[in-house]
């Protein structure tokens, strides 16, 4: 059985729930509802599994804080026996509108430190990653306070429309791969933006 590997990105705490920089950690926690996962905690990570299109996934929220991400990831895909092709990491990105998404199979760490550490734990660039804008017309110039801020009301409902999108992004990467999973879903504008 093939296995893909979901990561999303966060911290952990309760201090940082329903912060922008985990938005990763909201996607997993998303789909572990909606398949009924329950995430338990082993090394380095929270951690659950479940079977689709017959493909095993394994969800993932690193434990190791956003900065460190790579480490967690590094070792549960080789721990699991995971192909570089069949990881995918979820995580937020300044640059993209609120709610946007992009696919893309490689590309520069944007400034993030979490995809700049899995990049150098991985050794290289061409591993999946799913963004999610979190830029709004309020940010402000100091980015660490934007990105472990709160999100408004306004800002948490367009979060709410756009996680069973990226449901679908995350099940159709696993079931139809990394090509045709952009092609269908990149471009589309978020909910509450077109």
């Amino acid at each position: 059985m093939t296995k893909f590997l979901i990561v999303g990105l966060g911290n952990i705490g309760d201090e940082y729930t329903n912060t922008r920089h985990n938005i990763g950690f909201d996607v997993i926690n998303h789909i572990a509802a909606a398949f009924e996962v329950e995430m338990t905690t082993y090394k380095m990570a929270e951690k659950g599994n479940f079977n689709f299109s017959g493909k095993k996934i394994t969800l993932l929220k690193p434990s190791t804080f956003v900065n460190r991400s790579g480490k967690a990831v590094r070792y549960w895909a080789l721990k699991e026996n995971i192909a570089l092709q069949n990881i995918l990491v979820i995580t937020d990105d300044l640059h993209l509108p609120h709610s946007a998404l992009r696919l893309k199979g490689q590309g520069s760490d944007g400034g993030h430190n979490g995809l700049k550490d899995i990049e150098a734990q991985l050794n290289t660039p061409r591993y999946s990653r799913l963004r999610f804008g979190i830029q709004n017309d309020k940010q402000t110039l100091n980015q660490v306070d934007f990105v472990l801020g709160k999100f408004s009301k306004e800002e948490q409902n367009l979060v709410d429309k756009s996680l069973p999108k990226c449901q679908e992004i995350v099940l159709s990467f696993v079931k139809m791969g990394l090509e045709k999973t952009m092609n269908t879903f990149n471009g589309i504008p978020p909910k509450g933006l077109s």
